[in-house]
């Protein structure tokens, strides 16, 4: 996928946000495909990755593309642990176990890292199951507010 989330995951997204964070994702009355547009051009970054043992990246907006240095193709079907750096998987790989159980995390923030190699934070980030219309989890998504990078002596 290299543009906007198609209707259904969009649909998705916003539904399962909705129903975990009890917040829109998207403004009122946007809905299916403008939905799925109003996403990918979003101010935050957004990402999703599927149900998989090593979870893959199966969609990543434009900021998320700017802010980890990655282009569309190269994000999707990324192993998600690699928006960690080695030493702060561990760490990502528990929390999003607690998000699994728990269903949504709101105020997360960590180190990251682009694939450049430079570290970044992430600040006031929520985390959710991404949940098909039978509430079965296809995914987990991640919504970043604020970033700055991370500069090492």
């Amino acid at each position: 996928m290299t543009g906007a989330p198609d209707a259904q995951l969009a649909g998705q997204l916003v539904d399962s946000y909705a129903k975990l964070a009890g917040r829109d994702l998207v403004p009122d009355g946007v809905q299916g495909l403008e939905a799925a547009r109003w996403l990918h051009e979003a101010p935050f970054a957004l990402l999703v990755h599927d149900t998989s043992p090593d979870p893959l990246f199966i969609y990543a907006n434009a900021t998320a593309q700017k802010v980890f240095g990655y282009g569309a193709d190269e994000f999707i079907g990324l192993p998600s642990r690699l928006s960690a750096g080695e030493q702060d998987r561990d760490a990502r790989a528990r929390f999003m176990a607690s998000v699994l159980r728990d269903g949504y995390a709101d105020g997360y923030h960590g180190p990251r890292v682009r694939k450049d190699g430079r570290q970044f934070w992430i600040e006031d980030a929520t985390i959710w199951n991404v949940l098909d219309a039978g509430a079965a989890i296809v995914g987990q998504a991640a919504l970043l507010r604020r970033w700055k990078s991370v500069l090492t002596v």
